[in-house]
């Protein structure tokens, strides 16, 4: 556990070094990356996070996508459990953790999600991440149905070539950073 709490502090250090600038064109670069796959032109549903100070910036993205005839879902965090519901910009307030959330009540199955991206603490190139500890994303992607292509994403500096995992860790499908 010293590792990951060692690492987890390592990656913010890391993060708080990056200007909002670099923060923003990395994102720009990530998310231009997925655009151009054949998952997300596939996708009917896209699960998206709305992105804390220190996580890859989301904002653009998710106006972008919930206008291009995409079904976008985002987290809220109820207790010990993550859902998605729909995203509406005017639905949206800070809720667990600080963190902007859905305020609708039009859940998404997890059956429905064709592409989720998924932040962590830290990524290896194969795809085990790092969370913040909470385990609220290894929990929804273990869930009965749940079958979404899933893509990290990540800025250049929180990719790692091995980190400590644990039997219950989900590894993402790839992983996309800059």
């Amino acid at each position: 556990m010293e590792d990951k709490l060692e690492i987890r502090r390592e990656v913010r250090r890391r993060i708080k070094g990056l200007t909002d600038t670099e923060k923003l064109s990395a994102a720009d670069k990530i998310f231009s990356h997925i655009e151009q796959t054949e998952i997300y032109a596939q996708a009917h549903c896209i699960a998206l996070y709305a992105a804390m100070a220190d996580e890859v910036p989301t904002a653009k993205t998710l106006d972008r996508w919930s206008t291009r005839g995409k079904r976008v879902v985002v987290p809220r965090v109820e207790g010990d459990v993550m859902r998605f519901y729909d995203y509406s910009p005017l639905q949206m307030q800070s809720g667990a953790y600080g963190i902007y959330e859905p305020t609708g009540d039009v859940e998404c199955p997890p059956s429905e999600i064709d592409l989720i991206i998924v932040p962590a603490r830290a990524f290896t190139p194969s795809g085990a991440r790092l969370g913040r500890g909470g385990g609220f994303y290894d929990k929804y992607m273990s869930l009965r149905g749940f079958k979404a292509h899933k893509t990290g994403v990540a800025f250049a500096c929180q990719i790692f070539d091995n980190l400590p995992t644990s039997p219950h860790d989900i590894f993402v499908d790839e992983v996309v950073a800059y």
